[in-house]
């Protein structure tokens, strides 16, 4: 008991043992009394009043039976009851990035919120409004209404961040009021895991987080904004010391969009499809080791494939900063943001070789040619597009699918089947579709058994019925 109380003490100094350097200096251990007497104090004051609290209303609708969405069960209980819609509130953290009240939170915290009020840490309160929101990055910008002068944030390059800095995390967890934890970063580039509403590339830190602590600051010891404190992994609801959160360069970006009057985030469009080299793969192509992603598929519209990159290449690094998994790719493409150049380092055979491409949004071709179904057909009440780059983009289908028609809309008798919005339909009785003129020229109601085959979250679904 007596060992485990020096241990104990011994972390907590060295956890006080901290000199706060300015931004760009160095850091150097402490060496006497008063440099280990310093604690975290000052940078929480100056980081602390940047830190809000957020109080956001969400409608939700509530099913009338258990069997409401399911596109069989649902028939024997229609007009049963309908959906209604109840008040549900949630709780969360933003940091202040502006001194106009510009707010950075988790779309988790706001995206679907209906009223969202903002309290400051000296107990003002303001209404806010979402300006840019995207549950993909599971990112959210706010502007506060008639908020200047605040206190703000700045944020540091995330990619100057190493691990073992000490970090602190400050959010509202619980709803118990402003609070301050410490820890260290203790990973980087995670990305082998989908976490909340987002996916991506993340800093993990062992600085205590816990529910509430979502959209809060993550800051590094000169008070620098280094992440938004997203998730946590847990089996008990609380803190197990493994935290999450979003990079400071992709909150950069958002804050660039939303100062723009964008509404909906532009991420720039890869056209690339790709997976990590692990050590088998590096032996197999003769590498000295594990490094880079492979490229398994590039859309023909692609700008990569314009650069000249091809099936089998190695993508090493965009900018001069490594890429070693999809996820940090596209972490790094949408960091450096749309209308950019981008510098590509690849491999091919054994030797490396340098391209430069222009990074754009998805484009809109070919021709999206919506056909609405009426009721001359099988599918009545669904509305079809045909494939492109933005479609995708839009219903978030994998990039590499080149050709095809998606559902956009499904109602009436498409929806009473099974059929659902972002559905590829690939094939109907059998026949291969390929554009939104083949879904109609297919769907005729001549005959009473259809098997209709449509691509779902990466998964083939046979959607079978008679009329």
């Amino acid at each position: 008991m007596r060992s485990k109380l020096r241990f104990t003490l011994f972390v907590a100094a060295c956890l006080a043992s901290v000199t706060f350097a300015a931004p760009g200096h160095a850091q150097t251990v402490p060496k006497s009394q008063p440099e280990i007497a310093l604690s975290f104090a000052p940078v929480v004051k100056e980081a602390a009043p940047a830190v809000v609290n957020i109080y956001a209303t969400v409608v939700v609708q509530s099913r009338a039976h258990p069997f409401a969405g399911d596109p069989l069960f649902e028939l024997f209980f229609e007009g049963m009851g309908e959906s209604r819609p109840r008040m549900e509130s949630s709780l969360g953290s933003g940091v202040i990035v502006r001194p106009d009240g510009l707010v950075v939170s988790n779309y988790h915290v706001v995206g679907d919120a209906t009223d969202i009020r903002v309290e400051l840490s000296d107990r003002r309160q303001f209404k806010a409004r979402v300006l840019l929101a995207d549950k993909d990055s599971d990112l959210a910008v706010l502007q506060l209404e008639g908020a200047t002068g605040l206190p703000a944030l700045p944020l540091r390059n995330s990619d100057e961040i190493e691990v073992g800095e000490l970090v602190l995390a400050i959010g509202n967890p619980f709803g118990v009021g402003q609070t301050v934890s410490s820890g260290i970063v203790s990973g980087l580039g995670r990305s082998t895991l989908a976490i909340g509403e987002g996916r991506g590339y993340y800093i993990q830190t062992d600085a205590a987080i816990n529910p509430g602590n979502s959209g809060g600051a993550l800051v590094d010891i000169a008070g620098r904004l280094i992440g938004i404190n997203t998730a946590i992994l847990t089996k008990s609801g609380g803190s197990n010391g493994i935290g999450f959160a979003i990079p400071a360069n992709l909150v950069q970006s958002f804050i660039n969009q939303a100062a723009t009057g964008a509404t909906r985030f532009a991420r720039p469009w890869a056209g690339v499809t790709g997976q990590g080299v692990d050590a088998a793969m590096a032996e197999a192509m003769g590498l000295p080791r594990p490094e880079g992603v492979m490229i398994s598929d590039l859309h023909p519209e692609s700008p990569f494939r314009d650069a000249g990159l091809a099936v089998g290449d190695v993508i090493l690094s965009l900018n001069d900063e490594v890429t070693d998994s999809p996820q940090e790719v596209m972490f790094r493409l949408a960091s450096i943001g749309v209308g950019k150049e981008v510098r590509v380092r690849y491999l091919r055979a054994g030797a490396e070789a340098e391209a430069q491409l222009t990074l754009g949004p998805p484009p809109d071709r070919p021709a999206r040619d919506p056909r609405i179904l009426g009721e001359d057909s099988v599918l009545q009440g669904a509305e079809v597009v045909r494939i492109n780059p933005a479609v995708l983009a839009e219903l978030e289908l994998p990039e590499t699918l080149a050709e095809g028609a998606a559902v956009t809309a499904s109602d009436g008798f498409a929806a009473r089947i099974g059929l659902r919005p972002g559905d590829v339909i690939r094939a109907v009785n059998g026949r291969l579709v390929m554009s939104p003129e083949d879904v109609v020229n297919l769907t005729f109601p001549d005959q009473r058994r259809w098997v209709v085959e449509v691509l779902r979250e990466g998964r083939s679904v046979l959607l079978r019925f008679r009329i």
